[in-house]
């Protein structure tokens, strides 16, 4: 269990975390929050890139600063842009990352071939990357991630860039990953942590707003999200969220605290609720 007790973190007189508290065991954890509401503050904590101002991070009751070099073997990450040569092919990178974490190459061998199986790469294992598109490369990049079969799995914007199929694919590499590790999922692209995070932590003005399921966030604006033909009279107290285009026309969806007769109750999602609670002129 990663335990992240009352920790805040600030720069001088800039608090970019104040008093965070979380509990997380093995599943996704979508973290979602606005440009500059301290995501990756959080993150930085997390794999020890920066310390608390005050309050703790333990693992398993262990404080992770005091656990030191036992604490980072427990680690994977990908961040959003990871480097890479492109004369390398995914076999040659992976063995070098693998000699960076001192892994034995009798282990390392094996691990890579089962790695790259894992992420659908086998066959262009000798492939120079150069070659390959940005989903390809994100999946040696989560292969690079999981070289030590890490306990927690960083992730900072991963789909960033990739086509629709990828995508897809991409969100189910990362389910099954999941099934005996954390995997925090950092992103603004909110599709792709509605289907598989089994929570959302939420920051908001640098404390934490919530770490609940998607269905359990979205449950408390029911009856609040309505749809409106396009050009329809909305009051100027209802927040409009956005549109999408049907065969019948434009179609555009409103948030709203008090019933509104002339609109259409629907369902909310994660996004209704994004661009409600994080709406333009409040961070």
């Amino acid at each position: 269990m990663l335990t992240i007790d009352h920790v805040t973190k600030t720069y001088g007189k800039f608090t970019a975390l104040r008093d965070i508290t979380l509990e997380l065991t093995s599943g996704v954890y979508g973290l979602l929050a606005p440009n500059g509401a301290g995501k990756t503050t959080l993150l930085k904590l997390i794999t020890t890139l920066l310390f608390p101002t005050s309050g703790q991070i333990l693992w398993d009751g262990k404080d992770i600063i005091g656990m030191g070099e036992e604490y980072r073997s427990l680690l994977g990450y990908l961040p959003q842009e990871f480097g890479y040569y492109p004369s390398y092919t995914p076999r040659q990178f992976l063995n070098y990352v693998a000699a960076l974490q001192c892994i034995p190459k009798s282990k390392a061998e094996p691990r890579i071939t089962e790695l790259l199986e894992l992420v659908g790469m086998s066959k262009h294992a000798n492939t120079k990357m150069r070659k390959f598109s940005g989903g390809m490369k994100q999946r040696i990049g989560i292969a690079q991630a999981m070289l030590n079969n890490p306990k927690i799995l960083i992730l900072d914007e991963p789909t960033a860039g990739l086509d629709p199929k990828e995508r897809v694919r991409f969100r189910n590499l990362i389910h099954s990953l999941s099934q005996d590790r954390i995997v925090i999922l950092s992103t603004h692209i909110v599709s792709d942590i509605e289907t598989i995070a089994s929570n959302i932590i939420m920051i908001k003005d640098h404390a934490l707003l919530c770490c609940e399921s998607p269905q359990n966030i979205c449950s408390s604006f029911a009856g609040k999200i309505y749809e409106f033909p396009a050009g329809a009279q909305i009051a100027s107290s209802h927040l409009r969220l956005s549109e999408r285009q049907e065969s019948s026309g434009t179609v555009e969806r409103v948030f709203s605290e008090t019933p509104i007769m002339e609109g259409t109750v629907v369902t909310p999602n994660l996004e209704d609720v994004f661009l409600t609670i994080f709406r333009e002129g409040d961070d």
